[in-house]
């Protein structure tokens, strides 16, 4: 790989890491908030600092033809993603949902070659059937033969989500990997207004300060700064590669999950984790026909 694609690929890391800790700490919000008030409030509180960022770099509005690509975003990471996986952790604990989350480096890589038009090669799709295979039979094996509502909820998270980051790697080759998360919090922002304050009106009873902080980081961090890293790594190291990093968030999230959480984790658990980041290593070393470069966008002015 040359040496920007080695570059995407950390910075694809980086923002696997910060993800790596959403479904554990949304777990905690869920236990005091409703799971709309979380996944929709949690994208309001971080439009705020988006908008500032925006307007202190002075960014040009986005093109027609690049809100359509972001009302795609919108509703992938915005809406989608974690209005239906704070739903899901109500149910499953963090690190069941961390392994069933594995099947969304598959559908970023499919949506890639539709959207973007990469091209990997047949060893790259067989490492991500192969990887999620192993996920689906965990998800299998610890629901008893039967797929629970937990992993439906979950599934539909990864199917929308998976949409949302193939657009946005594809948006951030032409606007850059912040911009396009910062313009899609503030363009949602009408959206999400109405429905968070009849939610919060609607709450009752005390939020701890535990749960607070847990709101806090997947607002600012899960919503916001994650993307900063996440949507340059894919513009720079290709989609469909730099997806299969996000394979490697099941072990993040499950040794997360023991350590920080207490969450008693099954020996079979990590089992099938192992078995799954294996398949990330083999597929990286495959190849994938990158789409056709566009010309760099010019660098934003600086504030005055």
């Amino acid at each position: 790989m040359s040496s920007r694609e080695n570059t995407g690929m950390a910075l694809g890391l980086l923002g696997v890491i910060i993800f790596s800790l959403t479904l554990p700490f949304t777990r905690i919000v869920v236990e005091q908030m409703h799971p709309l008030l979380n996944g929709l409030g949690r994208a309001l509180f971080a439009a705020i600092p988006a908008a500032l960022l925006l307007l202190w770099r002075r960014e040009r509005w986005p093109t027609w033809k690049q809100v359509k690509g972001l009302s795609v975003v919108i509703l992938g990471v915005i809406l989608g993603f974690p209005v239906l996986s704070a739903w899901a952790m109500q149910t499953l604990p963090a690190s069941h949902g961390a392994l069933v989350n594995g099947l969304q480096p598959l559908c970023v890589a499919l949506y890639a070659a539709w959207l973007s038009h990469e091209r990997p090669s047949k060893a790259f799709w067989a490492c991500a059937a192969l990887g999620s295979a192993l996920v689906l039979g965990y998800a299998l094996l610890s629901g008893a033969g039967s797929i629970q509502a937990g992993d439906v909820l979950m599934l539909g998270a990864i199917a929308v989500g998976g949409l949302g980051y193939a657009e946005g790697g594809r948006l951030a080759r032409e606007m850059g990997g912040w911009q396009v998360i910062c313009w899609a919090l503030v363009l949602s922002t009408p959206l999400l207004i109405g429905p968070v304050w009849y939610l919060a009106a609607q709450h009752q009873g005390a939020i701890s300060m535990r749960t607070w902080w847990a709101f806090g980081y997947v607002a600012l961090f899960s919503q916001f700064l994650g993307f900063f890293a996440w949507y340059a790594g894919l513009a720079m190291g290709g989609i469909a590669r730099v997806s299969q990093i996000q394979l490697l968030q099941i072990f993040f999230t499950i040794a997360f999950s023991a350590l920080f959480f207490g969450e008693q984790v099954q020996p079979i658990t990590w089992v099938f984790a192992v078995g799954v980041i294996l398949t990330v290593a083999l597929g990286r070393k495959t190849a994938v026909r990158p789409a056709t470069p566009l010309p760099t966008p010019p660098a934003s002015p600086q504030p005055r």
